[in-house]
C-alpha cells in the first residue's frame, strides 16, 4: 500500500497544523510533527482545526529535524517557495516524504542547498510571499493521489434524496 508521509517542521500556527490533521485524516496521510513547535499538542485551537478526526491519525512527533532522519529513510520532497521544479512536474513514488517549514521561515536553507532537485514550488502570483501552509499541504497532498488514481478513497458522492442514476 503507498503511503504518503507529511511532515510538518517546526509548525508555529495551531490551526494550520489541525487543518493539516485534518487532511493527513482524510486522506489516509501519516503526520510527522518536528519541534520545537509555537503550541503546546494540546493547544484548543489545534484540537478545533482537527475537529473530531483525531482519533483517524497515525502522527508521530518527533524533538528536532536530525532526530526526523535518523528514524525515517525514503524519497524526500521538500516544498518551498524556492524550489525548481513545480508540483506537478515531480514524479511522485510510493512511500513519500512531504516536507513543509514553519509559516514564517519555511525549510532550513541548508537542507535546500543540499537537496535542489528534490525542492518543489507550488505556482502562485509574483507579488505573493507564499500560500497558507496548510492549503499547500493539501495541494501537494492531493497531487501525489491524484498520480496514484486516488487509492482506496471514495471517489463518487451521492446527494441524500436523489440518486446520479436517475439522470441516465
Amino acid at each position: 500500500m503507498s503511503v504518503i508521509n507529511i511532515v510538518m517542521v517546526e509548525p508555529e500556527i495551531p490551526q494550520n497544523t489541525g487543518n493539516v490533521a485534518r487532511t493527513c485524516a482524510a486522506t489516509g496521510a501519516r503526520l510527522h510533527l518536528v519541534g520545537p513547535m509555537g503550541f503546546r499538542i494540546d493547544d484548543r485551537k489545534l484540537k478545533r482545526a482537527g475537529l473530531d478526526y483525531w482519533h483517524f491519525l497515525d502522527i508521530t512527533y518527533y524533538d528536532n529535524l536530525k532526530t526526523f532522519f535518523e528514524k525515517n529513510s525514503g524519497e524526500f520532497y521538500y516544498f518551498t517557495t524556492k524550489g525548481r521544479k513545480t508540483h506537478s512536474e515531480v514524479i511522485f513514488p510510493d512511500n513519500v516524504y512531504l516536507l513543509f517549514g514553519k509559516e514564517t521561515k519555511g525549510l532550513p536553507e541548508e537542507l535546500l542547498i543540499k537537496n535542489p532537485e528534490r525542492c518543489v514550488r507550488i505556482p502562485m502570483a509574483n507579488e505573493i510571499r507564499s500560500l497558507n501552509l496548510s492549503n499547500s499541504v493539501a495541494i501537494a497532498v492531493y497531487e501525489v493521489l491524484r498520480q496514484w488514481n486516488y487509492p482506496e478513497l471514495q471517489n463518487f458522492g451521492q446527494l441524500h434524496n436523489y440518486r446520479w442514476e436517475d439522470t441516465e
